[in-house]
């Protein structure tokens, strides 16, 4: 950007001002206040004042070279940092999501108040920390995120130089007897029993889907349940079949309810994580399994039955028939029969 050298200038009244223009846009000033300056020209005999002018254009014109032609004060490091940070956590993000950018923005903050960037070394320190694939591969995404949102807002980023590491296939096996652990949790924990059975039933997601279920969200029969797309992880509206066996465990209650606590809050983001670790720790449950298990079980149930795509996707409420496929592959569905081998 070219800058010309501003003009002095006298009114009729015999006052003297500075004139410019920055970024098409006129600037007539009087005195030196948009510079922080206590310069005023006319505050000085009419003989003095002229020459004044002069130096304020000349400090003016200083000014907005030094400050990137701009009378706004230029942001240190930190606070431009800082304000980066707090515009992207403004976004609509999930609780679990905002804290973990958050603690990600304190990890790289002191490199932003020693050297006025952030640097690669310390990008590095923070992956590093994770040997397990999986936590570096998303500790690297989440960290992206940050890094790429602050270069995109003009803060200089160094980049990283490492890659995202190989990921060893999780395989989802199904659950071997699901009427037994059903009946032990039904024994154990009611809410937790009803958790699985939605899980189960419905193919409902654990900790957000059915958390978070008030029965406002039934059908008056009970028959169907309906979410809305903020609910979903696809973000889709999406519309749920419940099975006989499901419905003959809810007893229904006031629509505003949530129907695990009875009240119009619900129970925490952990609370059913919390009470499947205890029920593991007191009853026989094969390595591995979680409450996610339960949902699995069930699509490799829809899946073998029917050898439908769509039926599952619809099933899953996956957004596409690829996350379908991917989901797949982390399952212990026989691709290849007894009748498909070789014959002799």
């Amino acid at each position: 950007m070219s800058l010309k050298y501003p003009k002095v200038c006298k009114k009729s009244d015999g006052r003297y001002y500075v004139d410019l223009t920055l970024k098409n846009k006129r600037h007539r000033l009087f005195s030196g206040v948009k510079i922080g300056s206590s310069l005023c020209p006319n505050s000085y005999p009419k003989a003095l004042r002229k020459a004044k002018a002069k130096e304020l254009a000349k400090d003016v014109y200083d000014y907005l070279i030094r400050n990137d032609y701009s009378f706004e004060p230029k942001k240190s490091s930190i606070e431009l940092f800082d304000e980066i940070i707090a515009k992207k956590l403004s976004e609509p993000l999930s609780k679990k999501y905002r804290t973990e950018l958050k603690r990600l923005s304190t990890l790289i903050r002191p490199d932003v108040l020693k050297y006025g960037l952030i640097s690669c070394s310390t990008i590095d320190d923070i992956l590093l920390r994770y040997t397990n694939n999986t936590s570096f591969n998303t500790q690297r995404r989440q960290l992206n995120t940050l890094l790429l949102f602050l270069q995109e807002n003009s803060f200089p980023v160094k980049k990283s130089c490492l890659k995202a590491r190989k990921q060893v296939e999780v395989l989802h096996k199904p659950i071997a007897d699901i009427n037994i652990l059903l009946e032990a949790l039904k024994g154990y924990n009611y809410n937790l029993y009803l958790c699985c059975l939605l899980a189960y039933g419905c193919l409902l997601r654990p900790h957000r889907e059915i958390r978070l279920l008030t029965w406002r969200d039934f059908s008056e029969d009970l028959c169907f349940i309906y979410l809305s797309g903020k609910r979903v992880k696809n973000k889709r509206n999406r519309i749920v079949p419940v099975p006989s066996y499901v419905r003959k465990e809810l007893k229904g209650g006031d629509l505003h309810l949530n129907i695990f606590t009875n009240e119009k809050h619900p129970f925490n983001e952990s609370y059913f994580s919390n009470v499947w670790r205890r029920f593991k720790r007191k009853n026989p449950v094969e390595e591995g399994t979680t409450l996610y298990s339960f949902r699995h079980t069930a699509a490799i149930e829809i899946y073998t039955r029917t050898g439908s795509l769509i039926k599952l996707q619809k099933a899953m409420g996956h957004s596409s028939l690829n996350v379908s496929l991917t989901y797949l592959r982390g399952l212990e569905v026989a691709e290849l029969t007894e009748e498909d081998m070789p014959m002799v």
